[in-house]
């Protein structure tokens, strides 16, 4: 068996950005119900040490729809400032995401596969085939950001179990 580089990218990110989507409306509908303010959402950190939830879910929007234009530019840095962090500016990018993922081809993304970038950031830079930036740094802080989004949302009791984490996945035999 062998995977393309397509279904271990756009595969991925479509399946947790769907899921993402999922549950920032889940989260969404439970705060309207419960009159929460989404507002307070938006700016929680679990500890105060750690990024609020606005980076969260920019860093979703970055590690997928920014690492795909970085494999093809060849340049990958930390996320740029988003204006709108507000509810519906952070639920817009990740429906962005999945907007541009879903134009991407297999043949668009094995284009990709042999080339190289460098990720340039806190003073260094390290250079990564596109294959080894994708498993070893992207699709890890990829997870690591959509993992921390529904942490966040159950703290604050949103009603989620571990099938909203894992959004639709592949069926089949085939």
């Amino acid at each position: 068996m062998s995977l393309s580089f397509y279904e271990v990218s756009v595969g991925q990110y479509l399946q947790m950005l769907g899921a993402t989507q999922h549950i920032l409306r889940t989260a969404e509908s439970h705060a309207e119900a419960r009159g929460i303010d989404l507002g307070a959402i938006v700016n929680f950190r679990l500890q105060d040490d750690m990024h609020p939830f606005s980076f969260q879910v920019v860093s979703i929007w970055h590690h997928s729809y920014g690492a795909l234009h970085a494999m093809r530019d060849g340049l990958f840095e930390p996320p740029p400032s988003v204006e709108d962090t507000s509810w519906p500016g952070l639920s817009d990018l990740v429906d962005q995401a999945v907007e541009s993922l879903s134009q991407e081809t297999e043949e668009s993304m094995a284009a990709l596969s042999d080339k190289t970038m460098v990720f340039r950031g806190g003073g260094m830079e390290i250079p990564f085939t596109n294959p080894n930036f994708l498993l070893s740094f992207s699709l890890p802080n990829f997870y690591f950001h959509v993992t921390t989004v529904y942490d966040m949302l159950r703290m604050h009791g949103v009603p989620l179990g571990k099938l909203d984490f894992m959004g639709q996945m592949k069926m089949g035999l085939e």
